[in-house]
């Protein structure tokens, strides 16, 4: 008698940029049937698939940009799907996920620890689950805080619950940089214009956009070890660009829009110098407007585009190119233009590796930008400067525009889905799926050649 034996086939082990990359499109995919429901929109119509497809992407990616005002397209509960994209967007989807773990007591898988410990960019896996434990923790009481600040201010001028309902809904939105706002009911897409001369508003959308931007493990840090000198050359690194990026783009507004009468020229001395620092954060993927975008002078816009590429840090809410990549090209290129081979800081060395995957995310992200913005503007009645700005916007998932959204042809639309899509998901994917893992050897290799460069 034979005894059949079961043949057990090995179990499919997905990379975790796959899963990444899956799971951001499953929330996305979920939120679009979620905003295509009638109840979804204030006049009780479907927004339709495009606007819904459109405003998912947006908010999941945590980008900002918009086809129609949030506060007059979306009801109640639209505004409510939306919040509930932008938080599991900007903590992302395995940090959404752990929250049913640590509810039900369950123990998190090893492949989902895996994907955390990428995710918030920690380079071992130890103790990942008790790490992440308190980023929530931390993230949901910054968010409380500035909730609390913005209610407080808000009950000045609108009854409890409305305060409430905007002080929750533009701290989450501030903290994942993501750039949403309900103030359509005073002026339908002016953002924080109607608020430019708040400085209780203002300062509080900053604080939360730089703090989600520094990114977890540079809060898991700073609050372990308060000696500077005892911190990682990582976390020194995103601090310093942060601070030197911060004021660069405030005096850059100050120089360039100061008797611009179409943005910071109508304003007094003081109003002038906070929304020259507000513009300058929320470019670092925020999307929050204090100053109509469009109306930015030519330099303030090529600034304006310069530090949306950059974005925030690792690990972060915000996106980008990300801080220390960009602070390792400069390096990179200072070192070369003074003969040298390798890359130091902190009297450290940067390795050869690193600065190869800082220069493939950067190019590969201004070819990007360049190619959209040329399909866009041949597309679309809208030139090539305003094309750009928005093709960087949406892979940096900043979320300003210079008014350009709502003009864009479909098929430019479903361009600037991909870019928001890519942006957020792509370099992540990228990040984690080849440029973190180990170069595989090469089997072979050709003879070397002398070419011409320069």
């Amino acid at each position: 008698m034979k005894v059949a034996r079961k043949i057990f086939k090995p179990r499919r082990v997905y990379s975790i940029g796959r899963i990444m990359a899956f799971s951001f499109l499953a929330i996305i995919l979920c939120g679009t049937l979620l905003l295509c429901l009638p109840f979804s929109s204030r006049d009780g119509h479907s927004a339709g698939l495009i606007k819904s497809l459109f405003t998912a992407t947006s908010a999941t990616c945590v980008t900002g940009l918009v086809l129609a005002d949030t506060w007059t397209q979306w009801s109640a509960f639209g505004q409510a799907i939306i919040l509930v994209m932008i938080e599991i967007g900007g903590l992302g989807f395995m940090s959404a996920a752990s929250l049913a773990f640590f509810s039900l007591k369950r123990k998190i898988p090893i492949q989902q620890q895996m994907v955390i410990a990428e995710a918030i960019g920690a380079s071992d896996m130890s103790d990942v689950v008790a790490h992440q434990r308190r980023l929530l923790i931390r993230a949901f009481k910054i968010e409380g805080i500035g909730a609390l600040i913005l209610t407080v201010r808000f009950l000045f001028e609108y009854p409890f619950l409305q305060a409430v309902r905007l002080g929750i809904f533009h701290a989450v939105s501030a903290f994942c940089n993501a750039g949403f706002d309900i103030l359509g009911f005073k002026e339908p897409g002016a953002s924080l214009l109607v608020y430019q001369n708040d400085p209780v508003i203002l300062l509080t959308l900053i604080a939360l956009i730089v703090v989600g931007g520094l990114g977890f493990l540079v809060w898991d840090e700073l609050l372990r070890e308060h000696r500077p000198k005892k911190w990682s050359v990582y976390t020194r690194l995103v601090l310093i660009t942060t601070g030197a990026l911060l004021l660069f783009g405030t005096v850059s507004f100050c120089v360039l829009e100061w008797d611009n009468p179409d943005t910071l020229g109508p304003l007094s001395v003081p109003g002038k110098l906070l929304n020259a620092f507000f513009q300058s954060a929320t470019l670092r993927t925020a999307g929050f407007a204090s100053i109509d975008q469009g109306q930015l002078t030519s330099a303030g816009k090529a600034v304006s585009i310069m530090l949306m590429l950059i974005g925030g840090s690792s690990g972060s809410t915000a996106g980008g190119l990300k801080t220390v990549t960009f602070v390792v090209l400069l390096l990179f290129l200072w070192n070369r233009i003074r003969g040298k081979y390798t890359v130091n800081v902190f009297h450290r060395t940067i390795s050869d590796n690193h600065v190869l995957n800082a220069i493939t995310v950067f190019l590969l992200m201004v070819l990007l930008a360049f190619f959209g913005a040329a399909y866009i503007s041949t597309t679309s009645p809208i030139t090539f400067e305003d094309s750009l700005f928005e093709t960087v916007s949406a892979l940096g998932t900043v979320g300003l525009t210079a008014d350009v959204t709502p003009h864009l042809k479909v098929s430019a639309q479903l361009m600037i889905i991909v870019f928001m899509y890519f942006g957020r998901v792509g370099l992540l994917t990228i990040s984690f799926g080849f440029l973190k893992r180990k170069p595989a050897g090469e089997k072979y290799k050709y003879a070397n050649t002398d070419l011409l460069i320069g």
